[in-house]
């Protein structure tokens, strides 16, 4: 799969503060790449650099074969985490401004435009003034600005933020049709639920240094163990000397059992206690949310995934 954006030990400080340090990652086209890590962390700093809105003190971007100032920043699309729109300015105008901003053809951009504004229900609305609509609508609008000149990179932060359910089953669809159609994404979120739902690999962050890097299989495969979730009337103590049990969480009848990393998961469900009262028994791994709370509250301790 071609690479569309290396960025090789990036470097950026603030007066005496390092802010990132040593990033490296790249992405690829049609895949939908995360990066991940707690407020604070360098996501925006790595992403701001990588839009030349600063340039960083080390290492390198690279668009394709283009690097730094030279990166032809009209095939990259971007949804900032800070929305912003003219507000008194027509729907249709807006989009039609940011296609001409990234030099798209006018008719083009003005047929994808309405067709856009089909797919995200909001037909009727082109020439309603950004202000007139809702905060959800007024997203979809920003959303559609990102991608009217069919970039060939898409960054959206946080792009999920704020919207209701059916909002964020459209975003997902369109991200995810996006890169079937070989855009290549970089998306930072902290809705881990959809992360793991779209994303091919991650990259995550903590601090200014790279923590996590890999696929999503790997990563849970590396970092995420077992637990059992078991509905019975159990006491916490029997369910504490279990063998391979870290730790239990237990709410009414339901508790959940975290396992070690080394558990072999067939034999120790052979060796539960008899006794245990077993209305529904499953097991899985952690989800990626736990490994992100987990980082970022004990600070990346351990964590060494190269």
């Amino acid at each position: 799969m071609e690479t569309v954006l290396t960025i090789k030990d990036l470097g950026k400080s603030f007066k005496d503060k390092q802010i990132i340090k040593d990033i490296s990652f790249e992405v690829k086209k049609g895949e939908i790449m995360a990066i991940l890590g707690p407020n604070g962390a360098g996501k925006s700093t790595t992403i701001r650099n990588i839009m030349g809105i600063m340039y960083p003190d080390e290492g390198s971007v690279n668009f394709h074969n283009h690097n730094g100032k030279d990166i032809p920043r009209h095939k990259i699309g971007y949804l900032p985490e800070e929305r912003g729109l003219y507000k008194n300015v027509k729907v249709m105008d807006v989009l039609l401004y940011f296609a001409e901003l990234k030099d798209y053809p006018l008719k083009k951009a003005k047929e994808r435009a309405l067709t856009y504004l089909e797919k995200f229900d909001l037909k009727g609305n082109e020439n309603s003034s950004i202000e007139e609509l809702s905060k959800g609508m007024a997203q979809k609008v920003q959303f559609i600005a990102s991608i009217i000149h069919e970039p060939e990179l898409l960054i959206l932060d946080e792009p999920f933020s704020g919207l209701d359910p059916v909002s964020q089953e459209i975003f997902k669809d369109e991200i995810q049709e996006l890169a079937n159609k070989g855009t290549a994404i970089l998306l930072s979120s902290h809705q881990m639920n959809l992360v793991e739902e779209l994303c091919d690999r991650l990259f995550m962050i903590h601090k200014g240094r790279k923590i996590i890097y890999g696929s999503i299989d790997d990563v849970k495969e590396e970092y995420a163990n077992f637990k059992c979730t078991i509905r019975g009337k159990n006491e916490e103590g029997m369910l504490k000397v279990i063998g391979s049990v870290q730790r239990v969480e237990k709410k009414g009848e339901t508790s959940v059992l975290y396992l070690t990393s080394d558990v072999a998961v067939s034999r120790w469900l052979k060796e539960l206690p008899e006794e245990l009262d077993i209305q529904e028994l499953s097991i899985d791994r952690i989800s990626l949310h736990e490994i992100f709370v987990d980082i970022a509250t004990n600070e990346g301790r351990g964590v060494n995934h190269a």
